[in-house]
C-alpha cells in the first residue's frame, strides 16, 4: 500500500492473544491527541473507513510520522450520537483507547436515518498494538 500500512486491530489483538506477553495496562503516561474530522483524514484511511462503517470496526493506520487510532460503532438509525473520549493513554507495551457512545440528547431534534458514528484520534506514531476498551 505505497508505504503505509493499515491493520485491522482484531487481527493485531488476535495475534497478541497468540503470544506469550501479557499486556501490561498500567498507566505510565496520558497520550495528547487530535480528534481528527472525516475531511482530513489521509485518502487511504478513509476509504477503509467506509467500507466498514456499517459495522463496529476497530483500526489503527500509520501516515507520515502519525498514528490514527478509528473506532466505529456501527450503523444506528437515527442522528444525535456522539463518541466521547474517556482516556488514551500508554502503558510499557500497548496503547490504551477508552471511548463511550453517547446516545441522542433528549433536547435535540433526532431525524430518523440512518447515521454511522465513529471517532477518529491522532497521536505521534509509536509501534505499539493498540488496545480498544
Amino acid at each position: 500500500m505505497k508505504g503505509k500500512w493499515l491493520l485491522i486491530a482484531g487481527c493485531a489483538l488476535l495475534l497478541c492473544g497468540c503470544s506469550v506477553q501479557k499486556n501490561d495496562m498500567e498507566k505510565i503516561r496520558d497520550i495528547e491527541f487530535t480528534v481528527i474530522d472525516e475531511h482530513k483524514l489521509p485518502v487511504e484511511l478513509k476509504e477503509y473507513i467506509e467500507e466498514a462503517k456499517k459495522e463496529p470496526f476497530e483500526i489503527t493506520y500509520g501516515d507520515e510520522g502519525y498514528l490514527y487510532i478509528a473506532k466505529g460503532y456501527g450503523k444506528k438509525d437515527t442522528s444525535g450520537y456522539s463518541i466521547e473520549v474517556e482516556e488514551c493513554f500508554e502503558t510499557s507495551n500497548v496503547i490504551c483507547m477508552r471511548t463511550n457512545l453517547l446516545g441522542p440528547p433528549k433536547t435535540e431534534k433526532i431525524l430518523e436515518e440512518e447515521t454511522f458514528p465513529y471517532i477518529v484520534l491522532k497521536i505521534e506514531y509509536s509501534d505499539k498494538s493498540v488496545v480498544f476498551e
